[in-house]
């Protein structure tokens, strides 16, 4: 892959020179991908003024415009998917078979925000419902919120920036992206593509901007008045600080969960230890909606473990570049230490190793853990490594309090046959999503994505997204009589 956009920074209509530069080093080995550019306080603030001196013009952009920016996008990433799939492996460390399913959804996102656009209307209001609004006609408008703040996390970098500024644009709303530090590469070149889309429609490019960074970055961002909304996915703790430092600005924020997956007794155990498997070990466990605790009713606790163990045997282990690799190296050294941390902290509680545990050559293998306390990191924090955590409970009354028994609500499932169970979860469970017979992992991006509790506020997914970084504005209106 070659470079085919300038150095330095997408701030304004151009490009700035960055004051710093960092190396982006492969997870899976150490070695160089690219030097990418770190900017700092000063070009925070200036893509705000950027985004501000635009915004009014950014708003009344054509809904045709903006269709055809997002559409254009969608093209010159679906031009360049072998490309963009090796750059995800390279800059994160993430399988190449999960980087494929990352570059398939971003383009469903790019799609589907140029698709909304087409839908951003209002309705009318039957004010006389009460006499005094007899003789008034009433509607109502969405208008954009104005500059929005994007911030994204380091394993779906693609993605989660496309969840953020395809959005934005479609909504009318000039966006500043802020990727992880460790992975900016991909969303670089998706924001390039997309201002060089904005230019040949005769649109400012400063609609969508990008700046690098660390914390202070964000800070700056995030914190200024004149912003209209901040999107954030990223660890719970940052976001909630987010939030309390933003206000009164409107915080959409995609946080962290550790999603429980609950076993019935009459679950289809095959299917379910497959969905473990599948769930539990995608993206090497760097998923906010993976399976980290397996909840099982105890009249099959023993065949279910031993069907989920012998699956686990056959996970592939190693080199992210290889397709037929399930987990490799997590983002960094720091994450694997203190996954491994906790590993060690559950097993001197009395956990029980059933699979993996070790680290070979750098990666950590595969992991079931069983008979898991609660109060353990394990079990009670977001993993974020290729863990889980089983637990048995002798009813599904039991399996449904331990589900919510946590601080996060992203999403969880359950495998089952019966279909009062089934809307017996749906009831029950105190999360932002519930699958049945599915991994929690499952999302289509298509539809409202996010938690409750600690595990956020606000809904993705292009449709609802649209909404959050929109208000409405009412109109009422008298009409004059005329006299002949």
């Amino acid at each position: 892959m070659g470079r085919e956009f300038p150095e330095g920074l997408p701030i304004g209509d151009g490009w700035v020179e960055a004051p710093a530069a960092e190396d982006v080093r492969f997870p899976y080995d150490g070695t160089l991908v690219a030097r990418a550019p770190v900017g700092d306080t000063c070009l925070a603030r200036h893509a705000v003024d950027a985004a501000v001196a635009v915004r009014e013009r950014v708003g009344r952009l054509p809904s045709h415009t903006r269709r055809a920016a997002l559409l254009a996008t969608h093209e010159a990433v679906a031009s360049r998917r072998a490309d963009f799939e090796r750059l995800l492996v390279l800059e994160t460390g993430k399988p190449l078979v999960d980087c494929r399913v990352e570059v398939d959804r971003t383009l469903l996102t790019l799609l589907t925000a140029a698709e909304e656009v087409a839908r951003l209307h209002g309705e009318t209001v039957p004010l006389d419902l009460l006499p005094s609004g007899e003789g008034l006609l009433g509607f109502w408008t969405r208008k954009p919120i104005g500059v929005v703040v994007g911030i994204s996390g380091f394993n779906y970098p693609l993605l989660l920036a496309a969840h953020k500024i395809a959005p934005s644009l479609a909504a009318g709303c000039p966006v500043i992206a802020k990727p992880a530090p460790q992975t900016p590469l991909a969303t670089l070149w998706l924001v390039h593509l997309l201002r060089e889309a904005l230019r040949d429609g005769g649109a400012p490019q400063a609609a969508v901007q990008l700046v690098t960074g660390g914390p202070e970055v964000g800070v700056a961002l995030t914190t200024d008045r004149r912003i209209g909304a901040v999107s954030f996915t990223g660890s719970a703790a940052v976001g909630h600080q987010i939030a309390r430092d933003a206000a009164p600005t409107k915080v959409l924020l995609e946080l962290g969960s550790n999603a429980a997956l609950v076993v019935a007794a009459d679950a289809d155990l095959d299917a379910a230890a497959d969905a473990v498997v599948r769930g539990g070990y995608y993206a090497s466990g760097q998923a906010c909606i993976s399976v980290q605790r397996v909840i099982v009713v105890d009249a099959v606790r023993k065949e279910f473990v031993a069907r989920l163990t012998e699956r686990v045997a056959h996970v592939v282990v190693g080199d992210p570049r290889d397709p037929a690799t399930t987990v490799s190296a997590l983002i960094d050294q720091r994450s694997t230490k203190r996954v491994c941390a906790w590993l060690e902290e559950a097993v001197e509680a009395g956990a029980v190793p059933a699979a993996g545990g070790r680290v070979t050559d750098g990666v950590i293998e595969p992991t079931v853990l069983l008979d898991v306390d609660r109060a353990l990191a394990v079990w009670d924090e977001e993993v974020f490594g290729p863990v889980v955590a089983v637990r048995s409970v002798p009813d599904l009354e039991t399996a449904f309090d331990v589900v919510n028994d946590s601080r996060y609500g992203l999403h969880a499932s359950i495998y089952t046959s019966a279909l009062d169970t089934a809307f017996a979860a749906l009831d029950r469970l105190e999360v932002g999503g519930v699958v049945i017979n599915e991994v929690p992992g499952f999302r289509s991006d298509v539809m409202p994505y996010g938690g409750v509790k600690d595990s956020g506020a606000g809904r993705e997914g292009p449709r609802f997204a649209i909404e959050e970084l929109t208000v409405t504005r009412m109109a009422v209106i008298r009409p004059t009589t005329t006299k002949p």
